[in-house]
């Protein structure tokens, strides 16, 4: 086992990318792992889009995909940060870590416990601090955005979207059923109320809102009816296709504030 200290972050999507870009800007070595065929949605913005482009940066950082350990230690070595394509994250086997940070944000324990390393967070619902997992920083928008939760669990999953100028469902899109999405649209292309964005095996995904396509899932990935396959923001601004969100910063920055914490004591 490497004795060298990593911090490794499951999942690769925005979320998890504005975790892994503040650690990485704060000197920790870090890896990622990911699924082999991720179904991110805001791909400009996620590490994740590595595993499909090979390579990807997001706001001056660049990942790079990586095969397995040897592979992520000579992308370290360059100064980037590897995505894993490891699904059960057997790396932590591999390595001492300081750090497992659960960013996937399936709304339930795909398998992380305490004892995985020294500090174990997860974001959001389906972990419970002081349990499972040593702590839980809070996902749902709001007051409680970004608290850090060191006994009991995160919200449970409202299933309803964060609200931006005044619209919640309405801006998110979903698959009509299930098949291969054929993208006819790209991400950062305006659209109007029920323009066409995508087709599922002969059914159309249309606009519910007008706005700038802020994430949409990459062609020819597998999709089940009902999933998130797209994200519309109604503020209408390229910028924010490109760069990290409010959410994630301020996720991001509790992460490092637990983890500096603990580190500190």
């Amino acid at each position: 086992m490497l004795t060298e200290k990593f911090i490794v972050i499951k999942g690769a999507g925005d979320i998890a990318t504005a975790v892994a870009h503040k650690l990485y800007r704060s000197g920790f070595k870090l890896m990622m792992t990911e699924i082999s065929r991720p179904t991110c949605v805001r791909r400009n913005v996620s590490f994740a889009n590595a595993v499909l482009e090979g390579e990807w940066t997001v706001e001056g950082i660049t990942a790079r995909k990586a095969l397995d350990l040897q592979e992520a230690l000579k992308i370290i070595e360059e100064n980037k940060l590897p995505v894993l394509v490891d699904s059960e994250a057997m790396v932590l086997k591999e390595i001492d870590c300081i750090a497992v940070v659960d960013c996937i944000i399936a709304k339930r324990n795909t398998g992380t416990k305490r004892g995985d390393a020294p500090i174990v967070i997860a974001l959001g619902p389906g972990f419970v601090a002081g349990e499972d997992v040593d702590v839980v920083i809070e996902t749902n928008r709001g007051h409680n955005l970004g608290r850090i939760i060191t006994e009991g669990p995160a919200s449970a999953d409202t299933k309803e979207p964060g609200y931006i100028q005044g619209y919640s469902a309405e801006r998110i899109l979903r698959s009509p059923a299930n098949g291969i999405i054929i993208n006819v649209k790209e991400i950062g292309d305006y659209v109007e109320l029920e323009e066409a964005i995508a087709i599922i095996d002969g059914e159309v995904a249309r606009a519910q809102v007008s706005g700038v396509i802020r994430g949409l899932i990459s062609n020819g990935i597998e999709v089940s009816k009902g999933l998130k396959i797209g994200d519309i923001d109604p503020r209408g601004q390229d910028a924010f296709v490109d760069t990290i969100s409010d959410k994630g910063r301020c996720i991001a920055g509790a992460v490092l504030e637990v983890i500096v914490s603990q580190l500190n004591r």
